[in-house]
């Protein structure tokens, strides 16, 4: 990942952009999440949400893991 602001939110729309396309050979829907990534690193909105989307997938992780009699990790 480049250093710079800029170019880190340049890679992460460009991601995006190439996502969108994801129908197309080379480029995929894999670059939607990629470029999310990338941006949260600088876009304090993105941040939250990538928060957000832990929190919620760690609690379903462990619900899972309780409803099915199993050990929870700390």
């Amino acid at each position: 990942m480049p250093r710079s602001r800029v170019g880190r939110i340049i890679i992460g729309v460009l991601l995006i952009v190439g996502g969108v396309l994801g129908f197309l050979p080379i480029l995929g829907f894999w670059m939607v999440p990629l470029g999310l990534l990338v941006l949260s690193q600088d876009l304090p909105f993105v941040r939250r949400q990538r928060r957000r989307l832990t929190v919620w997938w760690a609690t379903r992780r462990r619900d899972r893991q309780a409803r099915r009699g199993g050990t929870t990790r700390p």
